[in-house]
């Protein structure tokens, strides 16, 4: 049986046995309904997610490309359920940790209250939410609580290098422009632009001079855009402040890893804001995760918000950490650069949980999923309300 199928078969029979008196997923415990369904299989199946157009260097990094394939986790049960997601970090042997999957009831992996409920299957944290939201006929975000928004801001992540692409016949600025005019007309109204091409690409003070250029001209020809920047630590501190200087009054909603986070950095560049645009954010944590450190620098107001990788730091450890970062008042925007999958998925989070100040936006096409159910509009993201994470593998 497909996903489409047991999902409207069991949704049938629940209404069914509701009607009839009888026992039900409303009257019977979540891990109660889980245990019903044993693991049947475990496979990778490879997705192609592709971008509208070719996506360049950033500061660090060559030309990031046209997307391509991603192989996921699918898991079903013996009762036909099938759920899947992106694969994540696995600290142990993923191969061995499958086979001690095969035969056991899914509750004892995950838990709709917590998440998964052992390390052994990091791997598949996404899948294993995914299956759950199918067999409990649940959005992820309501087994999460449901305690945010179903729409949130949303900017677009993908402003790169465009305007050194090709290197035998760079495209130049106008490049740049028609991107931020594409991604305006798509439905985004938050903008993050790449900087520092002086660090590897162009002469420093060339490359300094076309990334104020180009932020300058963004925000003035996008007057209902927020404007974000992201240095990829590509900077020096007093680098970026000269950055700072040149944009004059562009009005900058945060700044990512202008460079390699440290305290004294990071405080000269508090000082700085406070003196000249108190309202602009610090955005760190990408790059090198360290939660105790990050929590200190937060503590001291020297870091606005958390980014780590929705999938490299984990799904079911962002659902651990975000109560802490709420009770700090500490905002989040999770990584998602890759593909669309992992911006979904923090659309769920955000729905979630709350405190996802906005979601990072990565536009992807596909043949082989279907991620029709995720509306774009006047800069905010949609979840659907279809079970899992709502997003349906084509072709299987």
């Amino acid at each position: 049986m497909d996903r489409r199928n047991f999902i409207k078969t069991a949704g049938v029979g629940v209404c069914g046995t509701v009607m009839g008196g009888c026992s039900s997923a409303a009257s019977r415990s979540q891990m109660d309904v889980l245990s019903e369904h044993k693991i049947a299989g475990v496979r990778t199946v490879s997705v192609g997610l592709y971008y509208p157009r070719l996506v360049g260097k950033n500061s660090t990094k060559n030309v990031h490309g046209r997307g391509g394939k991603r192989n996921v986790y699918v898991i079903t049960t013996d009762k036909g359920a099938l759920g899947w997601g992106h694969s994540q970090k696995n600290p142990v042997n993923t191969k061995q940790a499958i086979e001690g999957m095969i035969g056991r009831p899914v509750s004892e992996f995950i838990d709709p209250a917590r998440g998964i409920l052992t390390p052994q299957v990091n791997f598949a944290d996404i899948a294993l939410h995914d299956l759950a939201g199918v067999i409990l006929d649940k959005p992820v975000y309501e087994m999460l609580g449901f305690s945010g928004k179903l729409a949130n801001p949303c900017y677009s992540g993908m402003i790169y290098f465009d305007d050194l692409e090709p290197p035998e016949a760079p495209s130049g600025i106008d490049k740049v422009m028609a991107n931020c005019q594409y991604d305006y007309d798509l439905g985004y109204r938050q903008l993050k632009v790449k900087i520092g091409r002086g660090n590897k690409w162009m002469p420093k003070e060339q490359g300094l001079k076309r990334d104020i250029r180009i932020t300058k001209l963004i925000a003035r020809s996008f007057p209902d855009c927020r404007v974000l920047v992201d240095g990829n630590n590509g900077f020096s501190a007093e680098q970026f402040l000269r950055f700072m200087d040149g944009i004059e009054n562009v009005k900058l909603f945060w700044i990512e890893e202008p460079f390699q986070e440290s305290r004294k950095d990071l405080e000269l560049l508090k000082a700085y804001l406070n003196n000249n645009c108190p309202d602009t954010l610090i955005a760190e944590g990408e790059a090198g995760f360290d939660r105790d450190f990050l929590m200190d620098l937060a503590k001291d107001g020297l870091v606005d918000v958390f980014l780590p990788d929705i999938c490299g730091y984990g799904f079911s450890n962002w659902r651990k950490l975000m109560p802490q970062l709420i009770d700090r008042a500490i905002p989040t925007s999770p990584h998602t650069w890759g593909n669309a999958l992992k911006s979904n998925y923090t659309a769920h989070l955000a729905a979630g949980m709350g405190n996802v100040l906005t979601i990072e936006g990565v536009t992807c096409s596909s043949a082989d999923v279907d991620l029709s159910g995720y509306e774009l509009a006047d800069g905010l993201l949609t979840c659907p309300d279809g079970p899992g994470f709502g997003m349906q593998l084509l072709n299987l």
